[in-house]
């Protein structure tokens, strides 16, 4: 069998939005992520290079164009290449390496495939699972959130993870000892969550849900994907110690009050919000809203242009 392989190069920043609107057009498994090494300065303007195998038949060249489409304005914006094309007889898999991320102080993102590493006390594994959901551990976001959740997370809090995406931030709280509710609108990620849950041994902490926080049951895809319709409400009151939502600028101005809401004070526990998905120039207006909602910034991760941020309730 002929395959039509389509080849483009990504910064950090693209490769999980890539994954995210191809997820609708192209089965994972023909799916294939190469990071370069820091040291190939041929590649120095780029992190990875990703593959795509179709196969090589009459309707080839038309699921090429729609996925040309979907990512063309990455390539305006200068976030990965031009796609190239070539007719092969077999998928090129022989330059894939397992992926070993250390993230912060404690954790260690590795793949399904990856041979066992032993847990310490000092270093947590993160295994994830091929997946097009958003939130490999490879984009500046995910990075910095869990480092500010490695410093936030202690045992027992009950957490909320608001947009699960692929469920790394999900297993690294419940490795921390809190319990987590997973909660995303998109089945994709849903999925993607209940499976990484399952492959890292978490089940008895984390409950993954598809629904949304308050009024972001409104708002559509958060991603930007197809509307999503009926997803459950939560209406959370004083529920949750911590909140964790690594989803866009728009998404956190908009569920300020909700946040507010379903975080609980008590002697031990201010009642945090960990923010990400957004870069500086939505930074202002979104601590604007939080602000405004009562919360107060306490803390702080950045990643070129991205930033993680801690709130605290205001006493």
């Amino acid at each position: 069998m002929s395959w039509m392989e389509l080849s483009l190069d990504t910064t950090h920043e693209a490769v999980d939005w890539v994954c995210t609107l191809l997820a609708e057009t192209i089965d994972i498994n023909d799916v294939y992520i190469t990071e370069y090494a820091e040291s190939d300065s041929a590649h120095s303007d780029w992190s990875f290079t990703i593959r795509l195998y179709l196969p090589y038949d009459v309707s080839s060249r038309t699921r090429v164009e729609k996925i040309e489409n979907l990512l063309s304005s990455l390539q305006r914006t200068g976030l990965t290449t031009a796609i190239q094309t070539s007719i092969v007889a077999e998928k090129n898999t022989d330059v894939l390496k397992p992926l070993v991320h250390e993230i912060g102080q404690r954790f260690v993102v590795v793949n399904s495939d990856t041979p066992n590493q032993s847990e310490t006390a000092d270093k947590i594994t993160l295994k994830l699972k091929k997946t097009l959901a958003f939130g490999s551990g490879l984009h500046p976001a995910t990075i910095v959130s869990l480092q500010l959740l490695e410093r936030y997370i202690v045992p027992d809090m009950d957490v909320l993870d608001f947009g699960s995406g692929s469920g790394i931030l999900s297993v690294a709280m419940a490795k921390l000892g809190a319990n987590v509710l997973a909660l995303d609108n998109d089945s994709v990620a849903v999925q993607a969550t209940q499976e990484v849950v399952r492959l890292n041994g978490v089940g008895a902490q984390v409950q993954v849900m598809q629904g949304s926080l308050g009024c972001g049951s409104e708002m559509g895809h958060w991603m930007g994907g197809n509307t999503v319709n009926n997803v459950a409400k939560i209406a959370a009151k004083d529920t949750f110690d911590l909140i964790a939502a690594n989803v866009l600028a728009r998404v956190h101005i908009a569920l300020a009050d909700d946040f507010r809401q379903a975080l609980r004070q008590t002697e031990a526990q201010p009642g945090w919000l960990i923010t990400a998905g957004f870069t500086t120039d939505n930074e202002e207006n979104v601590t604007s809203a939080l602000t405004e909602a009562g919360f107060e910034v306490s803390d702080c991760e950045r990643l070129n242009e991205w930033v993680a941020l801690a709130y605290r309730l205001k006493s």
